[in-house]
């Protein structure tokens, strides 16, 4: 596969355009692959395969931060994040077969190594004395660029701890590279061996738009499903890309044909240079509503959620007035299955855009308030 780190060698883009896009690059690493390239239709400058790959001007905004969900208050050892009581985040790898725009956790590709778990011992330490922990999320960067004989050493260790019940890998890989499934028996081998009865290997795609569901993408997540794995997807909404109620719900369709379980559609985090990718919660709500009204009830099981520093909080309701959020993750659990209510504000793109609101519900819910009324 040929990659691309610099623009320059995009034959599609004038020099005039890598020109123009150089701070871009500067500041965000660039990098694709020529198969995800392929998808692009170079005659549409806001082509949505387009607009997650190349990078734009609008990256250059200050607004936002490195890191937006404050992944570093859960970091128990460089690599290991424990936030939620059952499951455990491990970053295994600081490479990914292309790097999207609005990608949340950019920091990774300016500091390359520095967040990368690389205490295996320590980390597997850790999960075998917290018996609360029945869940191991592989991440990075994405855990599919490694080889199968570096995910089994991995692997094959978590299956040594009893409590640990389900492993997710978090992976574009079916997305950007799907020979690499496709063309590696190794690696389904090493779904077949880890991924057992009653303790699956969950794999969690990232299809963001349904040009991305082509014939060989679907080919690799077949070849994971009958290697023994359970295959989700879970994407952002983003500006540009997936913002419009018939695209999205041809990709909750088309996934849920393919046997994919549409699972989370999450807010763009607030990360350096996301602004312009980032939709208002509001419009959001507005958006998901209008999909899932056009699709089976199969299709429609994906959870538009925000991932906050303090838990993953779903978007319930929106009314004229008011926004309502429900804790689905918690990092305190006491927070677990807690309702926030919030003031409308149709230009929030995060949490911290509301003003929370106390009020009496006649279904008897707590509320927490924050500053006045």
């Amino acid at each position: 596969m040929k990659y691309y780190r610099n623009l320059r060698d995009v034959d599609k883009l004038s020099a005039d355009q890598c020109a123009l896009l150089e701070p871009v690059v500067q500041k965000y690493a660039f990098r694709a692959n020529a198969y995800y390239l392929s998808l692009i239709d170079w005659d549409n400058p806001a082509d949505p395969i387009r607009r997650q790959i190349i990078p734009s001007l609008d990256e250059l905004d200050e607004g936002g931060r490195l890191d937006p969900s404050s992944e570093q208050t859960y970091t128990i050892l460089t690599g290991l994040e424990h936030k939620y009581n059952s499951t455990v985040l491990l970053l295994v790898s600081n490479v990914c077969e292309g790097i999207c725009r609005y990608c949340f956790r950019k920091r990774v590709f300016m500091k390359p190594g520095q967040e990368l778990l690389r205490d295996v011992d320590g980390a597997m330490a850790y999960i075998g004395v917290h018996k609360e922990i029945t869940n191991v999320l592989l991440t990075g960067g994405d855990p599919l660029v490694l080889t199968a004989g570096k995910l089994e050493a991995i692997i094959s260790r978590l299956r040594q701890i009893a409590h640990v019940q389900i492993i997710r890998i978090g992976t574009r890989v079916p997305v950007f590279h799907p020979d690499r499934i496709l063309e590696d028996p190794e690696l389904a081998d090493l779904i077949s061996t880890y991924s057992l009865p009653a303790k699956k290997i969950y794999v969690m795609n990232h299809f963001c738009h349904p040009r991305e569901l082509t014939d060989k993408a679907l080919a690799a997540c077949d070849c994971l499903r009958r290697a023994g794995a359970v295959l989700t997807n879970q994407c952002p909404l983003i500006r540009g890309v997936n913002d419009d109620p018939d695209v999205l719900a041809e990709l909750m369709q088309k996934l849920s044909f393919a046997g994919i379980v549409p699972y989370y559609l999450f807010q763009c985090r607030p990360a350096l240079g996301n602004y312009a990718y980032a939709v208002p919660i509001e419009e959001g709500y507005q958006i998901v509503e209008a999909a899932k009204s056009k699709v089976s009830g199969l299709a429609k099981r994906l959870r538009y959620v925000i991932s906050h520093a303090s838990g993953k909080l779903e978007i319930i309701a929106a009314t004229r007035h008011r926004v309502f959020f429900k804790y689905h993750r918690a990092a305190d659990d006491a927070d677990s299955g807690r309702i926030i209510v919030c003031r409308s504000n149709p230009q929030a793109r995060w949490l911290d855009d509301y003003e929370e609101i106390l009020e009496t519900s006649p279904m008897g819910f707590r509320f927490r308030g924050y500053g006045p009324e």
